[in-house]
């Protein structure tokens, strides 16, 4: 394919890259917002240790099953549909956790939010990295995360004003509403935004070649690459399909060991590093962890938001480099930032002391333990972040993009509420090991990206393709590099 472009061309695709990273945004807000209301929600439902775990970690099991589902919506349907489908179910859920009578009906609804939030957490780097030319693929499937990050920052910005303005998460607001409730139902706003997005955003040239759609592709690349080779795309696009083909007949994603393809292995490992580093301990329980240790309320939401302003911060950064210096480089990067990092937040909490059955750090530990927490947001935000999104949009074979993409997320959505189920309990027993397992997952995720990861940069997606194994075992990956 070529593409060469104008600005004015760039510009268009920017823009369509940043209206389907909306999804993004409901990921990041729907996954966050629980943040300000878990203690309030604890106290409301009297909650062991244990469902509180499971009310925070309830709408993971639904994003992952989401996103399984999603590649087949997509692979079937389109992409646009699936999006509106995502939509639709964040909107619902929305309503259904700001009303909830009670614990397992919260549930209920922040699984139905979470089947939305999967279908869009594959829809949104698939859509991406297919309208996207090959030097500005990197920063537009970067801007995903970006859009993850905005949307924690949302989240966390609205729990801070519900609960300033009511006084406390648990205090009535408005129409006798606690201000929890209005956390929930604040939702509402981004969901119709990105449904309404969705209508008027072109089918994906992609897919429509993989549904033999030809008339359908010229005219979306009349709109937004007036000045490309049409019918060297379609060509190029169908000749990486039927490569893919065979492969295809024989099970899609299976492969000879281990029952997928290696590189829908190499995908769900990537995304279960990303998550079993422990990122989101930090956005779904840094008010419950800040306070614990001697913070209050209102500072402890405080500190979420700076945290939130800050992993936008450098998913900025990630995006300036990642066509730059490559996606290896800064994978390796922050998985070495993150060990450091981690391993001193589990210094830091070997000197807690135990004050009424909570952790509190003496002196200046606090402190360190907050930089240290920060500088883990900086390097996992400049990194793991945005280039895992980057990768998964680019690694997989036309035929099988949506469906292994949609794996390897619900691979992450599992690692997610693995991590988010037992970080309660585990915090309960010793922050100490807590931190440390997450610092020694940071460290296999550097040996594993030293290994098997090999630079796709500055490639076509069907180039890229190339540089993973279809075939064989994942050991294949570092002698083909």
């Amino acid at each position: 394919m070529t593409e060469t472009s104008s600005p004015r061309t760039n510009l268009k695709v920017i823009a369509l890259a940043l209206a389907g990273a909306v999804g993004g945004f409901l990921f990041g807000f729907d996954s966050s917002v629980v943040n300000g209301a878990v203690d309030a929600v604890q106290k409301k439902f009297s909650l062991t240790a244990s469902l509180t775990g499971l009310a925070v970690a309830s709408a993971l099991i639904g994003c992952a099953v989401g996103a399984y589902l999603a590649g087949r919506l997509a692979d079937r349907y389109g992409r646009i549909p699936a999006m509106i489908v995502a939509a639709i179910l964040f909107f619902v859920s929305a309503i259904g956790c700001g009303l909830s009578i009670g614990v397992w009906d919260l549930v209920i609804w922040r699984l139905v939010g979470g089947l939305g939030i999967g279908v869009a957490s594959v829809i949104a780097p698939a859509y991406i990295a297919e309208i996207s030319p090959r030097q500005l693929r990197g920063r537009l499937g970067s801007l995903q995360q970006l859009a993850i990050t905005i949307g924690i920052f949302a989240a966390l910005l609205s729990d801070t004003l519900f609960a300033n303005a009511a006084g406390a998460a648990d205090a009535k607001f408005w129409f006798g509403l606690e201000a929890w409730r209005w956390m929930f139902l604040a939702g509402i706003v981004p969901a119709v935004v990105y449904g309404v997005i969705a209508f008027f955003l072109p089918e994906s040239p992609r897919y429509l070649v993989l549904k033999k759609r030809d008339d359908d592709v010229r005219a979306v690349f009349a709109r937004i690459w007036p000045n490309d080779d049409v019918e060297r795309a379609i060509r190029d696009m169908r000749e990486a399909i039927t490569t893919d083909e065979e492969g295809s007949k024989k099970g899609a994603l299976r492969g000879n060991r281990l029952g997928l393809k290696p590189i829908v292995w190499i995908g769900i490992i990537l995304s279960v590093f990303q998550q079993f580093v422990g990122i989101n301990v930090i956005f779904y329980y840094s008010t419950t962890l800040w306070k614990s240790v001697g913070f209050q309320e209102r500072d402890s939401l405080t500190i979420s938001v700076i945290t939130a302003v800050t992993n936008i911060a450098v998913t900025f950064v990630a995006i300036a480099l990642v066509d730059r210096i490559g996606r290896r480089p800064i994978l390796l990067f922050g998985s070495a930032g993150m060990t450091l990092s981690l391993a001193m937040m589990a210094v830091a909490f070997s000197q807690a002391n135990v004050v009424n059955g909570a952790p509190a750090l003496p002196g200046a530990w606090g402190p360190i333990a907050l930089i240290a927490a920060n500088v883990f947001v900086v390097s996992f935000g400049a990194s793991w972040g945005p280039v895992v999104w980057v990768l998964l949009g680019e690694i997989f074979p036309t035929r099988i993009r949506a469906r292994a993409l949609g794996v390897a997320a619900a691979a992450q959505w599992i690692a997610n509420f693995l991590v988010t189920v037992s970080f309660p309990p585990l915090a309960q027993v010793s922050l100490v090991l807590t931190y440390g397992l997450y610092a020694a997952f940071a460290l296999l995720s550097f040996l594993f990206v030293s290994r098997f990861i090999p630079e796709t940069n500055g490639m076509s997606l069907e180039q890229a393709n190339t540089l993973f194994p279809q075939k064989g075992s994942a050991k294949a990956v570092s002698r083909e590099r």
